[in-house]
C-alpha cells in the first residue's frame, strides 16, 4: 500500500498516531511525515532493521524510533537492503527455473518496493494461476525450511548488538520487535542484562496474551519503554490484521516520546 493511502486509511480508522517502520529503509517514514501533517496524523519517525542472532541461529528485528541523526543510518539501510536484494533475486531465479514465470514479471510485482520479498514472488505465481493465495501450500513448499523443494536463500545480517549500537549512534531509541515471532526471549534477557535495549514491542499479533503480560512486567521492571503495532502489511499479511488493531495506549506513547529527555 502506498504511503498516501496508508495515511488516509489511518485517518479513516481513527488512528491518530502511527509509526511507519519499513524494513531497512527510511524513505517511507519521511514521506509519511509530510502526508501525515495534511491529515492531522502524528507520524513517529522509525525504521525496522534486520539482524541475525548467530548464537541461536535465528532472526531478530530491531526497531529504531525517533533518530536525531537519521542520515547516520543510511549506510546500514543500504548494506542490509543489498543483502536482502541479492537473496530475493536468487530466490526469484530459482522459482523461474521451477515455473514458467520470468524474473522480469516477478520484478513487476514488487514495483513500489525497495526489494523483492517472498510475497512478491507468490503474487507473481498467483497471477499466473499456480495458487489462489499468497500464504498456502505452495508458499510452504517454496519458503519453509522443512520443505525439500524450498528456494530459500539465508541471509546473515549484522548482530542485534551491532544494530543497536548504530541506532544509538544516530540518537535513536532501540526496541526489540515482536519477541514472540522469532522466539527472541533469551536474546531479550541478554540485551537487557547488557544494558543495550531501550524498549520492547509488547503489543503485537504474534505475541500471545501471556507473552504480552510477561513482556509488560519485564519492561516495567527494567525501566524500558513499551511499544506495539499491528505489523500491518495490507494484502501481504499472513492473516487479517486491521491498521491500529494492536498498539500501546496514550501514556505508553507519551513515555516513548519523552524517553530521551528523561534519560
Amino acid at each position: 500500500m502506498g504511503i498516501d493511502d496508508l495515511i488516509v486509511l489511518a485517518k479513516n480508522s481513527g488512528v491518530t498516531t502511527i509509526a511507519v517502520t519499513d524494513h531497512d529503509c527510511q524513505a517511507g517514514t519521511v514521506r509519511a511525515e509530510i502526508i501525515g501533517r495534511r491529515y492531522g496524523i502524528t507520524v513517529i519517525p522509525a525504521v525496522e532493521f534486520s539482524a541475525t542472532d548467530s548464537k541461536r541461529g535465528s532472526k531478530a528485528h530491531i526497531l529504531c524510533y525517533l533518530p536525531d541523526r537519521p542520515e547516520r543510518l543510511e549506510g546500514l539501510c543500504k548494506s542490509n537492503s543489498l543483502l536482502r536484494k541479492r537473496a530475493g533475486q536468487l530466490m526469484a531465479a530459482k522459482v523461474a527455473r521451477k515455473f514458467p514465470v520470468s524474473t522480469e514479471f516477478i520484478s513487476k510485482c514488487c514495483q513500489g518496493s525497495t526489494n523483492i520479498f517472498k510475497q512478491h514472488i507468490m503474487q507473481a505465481l498467483m497471477e499466473c494461476g499456480y495458487t489462489t493465495s499468497i500464504f498456502g501450500d505452495l508458499y510452504k513448499m517454496l519458503f519453509s525450511k522443512e520443505s525439500r523443494m524450498n528456494v530459500l536463500m539465508e541471509v546473515t545480517y549484522p548482530s542485534p548488538e551491532e544494530i543497536i549500537d548504530a541506532v544509538h549512534e544516530a540518537g535513536g531509541i532501540a526496541v526489540l520487535a515482536h519477541p514472540g515471532f522469532y522466539d527472541n526471549f533469551e536474546l531479550l534477557d541478554e540485551l537487557i542484562a547488557a544494558g543495550k535495549l531501550d524498549g520492547i514491542e509488547v503489543y503485537h499479533p504474534e505475541n500471545t496474551p501471556e507473552q504480552q503480560e510477561m513482556l509488560l512486567k519485564k519492561a516495567k521492571k527494567n525501566g524500558l519503554v513499551v511499544t506495539g503495532g499491528s505489523d500491518f502489511h495490507g494484502g501481504f499479511n499472513a492473516y487479517p490484521v486491521k491498521l491500529g488493531e494492536y498498539g500501546p495506549d496514550e501514556d505508553e506513547v507519551a513515555a516513548l516520546m519523552a524517553y530521551k529527555a528523561k534519560k
